[in-house]
C-alpha cells in the first residue's frame, strides 16, 4: 500500500505553495532572516540561537513516564531508532538541526489490536537555571499499530530551551489521541515539529494546549497512507503579556476519501501578548471525495495584544465532498455581557463566564476526563492574572 501511494504521489507531484520542500541536509536550510514566509511572524532574536548554530547538546530536563500495561516505552540511542517511518522530512533549519543533534529517541509503541484503558503520560520538566543554559534537542517516535486504541499525553513544565521532533505513525484502523500541554515557566522557549502519517481507515486526534513559555512555536503536519483516514486537530492557547505563541498547521490530503477537521481557539491579555495561527490544507489531485474544514477564533481580552490568523486552502481537484475555513479575532461580545449584566451578574463574573464559555466546547471535545478539570482550572488561573484582577474589574 505504501509503495502504491508513493507511486501515485510521484505521478501527481504538486509543489505546494503552502509548505516548503523538506531536506535532511542542513546545508539546504539557510539561516532565516525573518523575511521568509514561514518565519515572518516569529521573533527570531528570542529563539536563543535555535535557528542559527547555538549548541544543541544540553540535557537540562527530567522525564517522568507513566504507561499502562501492554504499552512499550523506552529511550534508545538515536542511531538505533527507526526514524523516518512517519514521512517526516525536516522542512526548516531548526527541524533539520534537531534531527542531527538529538542524542536519544523516546520510542512509544502501542501493539497491534491493543486497547489501552488508561493514557500514557510523559512529563518533561525543564531544569535550566538561566537563559544561557545550553539548548536541548529531543526526538520522539510514537507508533499505534493496526487496530489499536490509545491516548498519549505529553506535558512540558519548568524552564529550558527545547527543540523537538515528534514522529507519529497511526496504523490501519487504529485510533490514537495525542495531547501536548505546554505549561512552561514564563522564560522557556520551545520550538516543536510534529508529523503524523494516518493509515487506511485510521483516526487521529491531536490536542495542542499552550499556556506558558516566553516563545512557543509549533509546526504540526499530517498526511495519509491510505483512504478513509481521519484527522482532528484541536488547539487551545492563552497568551499573557510579552508571550509569543505560534501554531502552524499543514494537512496534506494525499489519499482519497480522507477527512480533516481543525479547530483552534485562543485568548490574549496583557501588553505585548502575541499569537499567530497559520492553517494550511493541500488537497491533491488523487484526494477525491475528501472533506476538510479549519477554524481559528481569538478572543482579545485587553488592550496591547496582537493576533494573526491566516487560513489557506490549496485545491488541485474539483471532486471533493466539502472544504471550508473560518477565522475571527474580536473582543468580548457586548450582547453576551449585556445579557449577563441585565440579570444581576457582576462585570467581572460576566467576563469570566464568557471566557469559560468560549473554551468550553473545545475542552469537552478533548475527551480525556482526567484533563478537563485541570484545563478549566488553568484558564481560571490565567484570567486571574489580568482580566479578573481587582484593579481591572
Amino acid at each position: 500500500m505504501t509503495e502504491n501511494l508513493s507511486a501515485a504521489l510521484e505521478l501527481d507531484k504538486v509543489e505546494s505553495h503552502l509548505h516548503p520542500t523538506g531536506s535532511f541536509d542542513l546545508a539546504d536550510h539557510a539561516i532565516p532572516t525573518g523575511r521568509e514566509e514561514i518565519w515572518r511572524f516569529t521573533p527570531l532574536k528570542r529563539l536563543r540561537g535555535l535557528h542559527t548554530d547555538a549548541p544543541l547538546g544540553g540535557a537540562s530536563f527530567t522525564t517522568d513516564i507513566k504507561a499502562p500495561e501492554g504499552i512499550a516505552v523506552e529511550a534508545v540511542a538515536t542511531a538505533e531508532a527507526k526514524r523516518g517511518l512517519s514521512g517526516l522530512v525536516p522542512w526548516d533549519r531548526i527541524a533539520a538541526r534537531t534531527w542531527d543533534a538529538a542524542a536519544r529517541t523516546l520510542v512509544v509503541t502501542i501493539p497491534k489490536e491493543h486497547i489501552a484503558d488508561e493514557p500514557v503520560y510523559v512529563t518533561v520538566d525543564g531544569t535550566a537555571t538561566s537563559a544561557e543554559d545550553e539548548a536541548t534537542a529531543t526526538h520522539v517516535v510514537l507508533t499505534a499499530e493496526a487496530f489499536s486504541k490509545a491516548t498519549v499525553v505529553f506535558r512540558f513544565t519548568g524552564s529550558m530551551t527545547l527543540a523537538d521532533n515528534v514522529e507519529i505513525i497511526v496504523g490501519d484502523g487504529a485510533q490514537l489521541t495525542v495531547v501536548s500541554i505546554d505549561d512552561w515557566a514564563d522564560d522557556a522557549v520551545h520550538v516543536g515539529h510534529r508529523h503524523v502519517r494516518v493509515g487506511r481507515d485510521a483516526s487521529f486526534k491531536h490536542v495542542d494546549v499552550t499556556f506558558g513559555g516566553s516563545v512557543v512555536r509549533h509546526d504540526t503536519t499530517a498526511d495519509y497512507a491510505g483512504p478513509g483516514g481521519s484527522v482532528d486537530m484541536l488547539g487551545l492557547y492563552f497568551a499573557d503579556a510579552g508571550q509569543h505563541i505560534e501554531h502552524r498547521l499543514f494537512v496534506d490530503h494525499t489519499a482519497p476519501n480522507t477527512k480533516s477537521n481543525v479547530v483552534y481557539k485562543g485568548a490574549l491579555q496583557g501588553e505585548g501578548a502575541r499569537t499567530v495561527w497559520i492553517g494550511n490544507v493541500l488537497i491533491r489531485k488523487v484526494a477525491e471525495g475528501i472533506e476538510t474544514y479549519e477554524e481559528n477564533r481569538n478572543l482579545v481580552l485587553t488592550d496591547g495584544c496582537h493576533a494573526d490568523s491566516v487560513p489557506n486552502l490549496e485545491i488541485e481537484t474539483g471532486e471533493i465532498e466539502g472544504a471550508g475555513h473560518a477565522a475571527a479575532i474580536g473582543r468580548f461580545d457586548d450582547n453576551q455581557l449585556f445579557y449577563l449584566r441585565s440579570r444581576g451578574v457582576s462585570e467581572k463574573e460576566a467576563r469570566r463566564l464568557v471566557v469559560h464559555g468560549f473554551f468550553n466546547d473545545l475542552i469537552r471535545h478533548i475527551d480525556v476526563p482526567e484533563l478537563e478539570e485541570s484545563l478549566f482550572a488553568t484558564v481560571e488561573a490565567e484570567l486571574a492574572k489580568n482580566v479578573l484582577a481587582e484593579d481591572n474589574a
